[in-house]
């Protein structure tokens, strides 16, 4: 594999070199000015985000880039600008992308790279890496063994209004309404106080799972709530959580997060939970690399 000035390298990640497989390897590869592999491992079962060219690892030191060769013009320029808004080509270049991670998360810790990072060649690929060898490191060494999970917090409300609304009915010592016109005011007025207390019974369920799963994890953060669910549907996100989570108590934290839904006192509230995912909500910042 020779150097073309009209392709570049697309960055999947990182990853650590003594976890790189042994296998067929892509040959050869252009020198570089760093200390580093002249051939590349495939990635096993792995196909590239072009689908032309197979994803491979490029060794420089204790360090890992996992990459693929791409063209320039699909990546960059007018006609690449239009193409990225174009969700029918991000979407399924985004998915590849997504799963050449996936099979390396399967045996080796990475760091994720964006969507859409390329390097002009294997040289300016290694100053960065040798500038950002440290963070990379570190990184690395703190997610092995560690996996990403996320939790949403999904609540169908009318449905949790109508439970609260009922328990507190039940409960109610008022005497019946003495005319329809009070009667209204008053399940207005109920309702009203029940949309307050929901909010507050939310907070509460929601903490108290907080309790339950930050003992398990190594890290945990916030992530940005969407208002809906990507698929639509009567449940709104309430809640958007970020675990690091060590392989070893996976099971549990799964276990907790059911009961966490199960336990719920009043309908309308569960906790979905997705993972393993490459660690990007706990990335360190590489600034001023690609080129």
């Amino acid at each position: 594999m020779t150097e073309n000035p009209d392709s570049a390298f697309y960055l999947y990640g990182f990853t650590r070199s003594d976890f790189v497989p042994k296998g067929p390897s892509v040959q050869p590869l252009p020198p570089a000015s760093v200390s580093a592999t002249g051939s590349g491992t495939l990635v096993p079962e792995a196909v590239g985000i072009d689908e032309g060219h197979p994803p491979f690892f490029w060794c420089a030191g204790d360090t890992a880039a996992v990459l693929s060769r791409v063209s320039r013009d699909e990546f960059c320029g007018p006609a690449a600008d239009s193409k990225l808004q174009d969700l029918a080509w991000v979407g399924p270049r985004a998915c590849r992308h997504e799963a050449v991670l996936a099979q390396t998360l399967a045996f080796a810790p990475v760091l994720p790279a964006r969507f859409g990072t390329l390097f002009s060649s294997l040289e300016v690929l290694g100053q960065f890496m040798e500038r950002h060898r440290e963070t990379i490191t570190q990184f690395l060494e703190q997610v092995t063994d560690q996996e990403e999970w996320a939790v949403k917090g999904l609540l169908d409300r009318t449905r949790a209004e109508e439970g609260l609304l009922h328990r507190k009915s039940a409960e109610a010592k008022e005497p019946p309404a003495s005319s329809p016109g009070l009667a209204y005011l008053q399940e207005q007025r109920a309702r009203l106080k029940v949309r307050q207390e929901l909010e507050g019974w939310l907070a509460g369920a929601c903490r108290a799972l907080l309790e339950e799963l930050t003992p398990l994890a190594s890290e945990a953060c916030e992530r940005e709530v969407l208002s809906r669910p990507p698929t639509g549907g009567d449940q709104e996100r309430v809640l958007n959580w970020a675990f690091l989570v060590p392989r070893r108590a996976v099971g549990e934290f799964q276990t907790r997060v059911e009961r966490g839904t199960a336990s719920q006192t009043l309908p309308g509230l569960t906790f979905a939970l997705s993972g393993p995912w490459p660690p990007y909500s706990f990335c360190p910042a590489l600034p001023a690399g690609p080129a």
